[in-house]
């Protein structure tokens, strides 16, 4: 296993050094589950919740994670992201997916990024959604591709 790249010889944390690192363009796509009562997903997704367009307010949310996400993981860098985009679909009667796809042209890749949109924009469809089912559960968020950058590109099993 290798030595984590956030640690230092003496253990402490630190952000690590990318300046000497190549400009590339990177991507990273992440997912993540919501699980309801079915009901709820039908008021979701005909947009028959009192709090309005539960769709449209996950996707901006998303995005603005996305944008957000080094002023909320201490140690991940700024970066100048070129695009996020974030869909939702349902899955059965009982599921909502998110999938967060994120790029941009940098030194340091943005897994971080996918990873906080699909996140956050799960956490939002459940406040846009509790009033009407407290029991939801958010599960399965992971990376699901990433591209670009010095160890290439890894890709979750199916």
């Amino acid at each position: 296993m290798s030595r984590l790249t956030h640690i230092d010889e003496k253990g402490a944390a630190h952000m690590v050094d990318v300046g000497e690192k190549t400009v590339t363009s990177r991507i990273a796509i992440a997912e993540t589950f919501v699980t309801m009562e079915a009901e709820t997903q039908k008021l979701i997704l005909g947009g028959d919740l009192p709090k309005g367009d539960v769709i449209a307010a996950v996707r901006l949310a998303g995005i603005m994670a996305a944008k957000k996400t080094s002023d909320l993981i201490p140690l991940c860098h700024p970066l100048p992201i070129t695009s996020v985009k974030v869909e939702i679909e349902p899955v059965g009667d009982t599921q909502i997916r998110i999938e967060s796809r994120v790029k941009v042209s940098g030194q340091t890749g943005v897994e971080m990024e996918a990873l906080t949109a699909s996140s956050v924009a799960a956490l939002t469809l459940y406040d846009m959604a509790k009033a009407v089912d407290k029991a939801m559960v958010i599960s399965g968020t992971r990376l699901l591709l990433k591209e670009g950058g010095k160890s290439g590109k890894y890709e979750a099993e199916v």
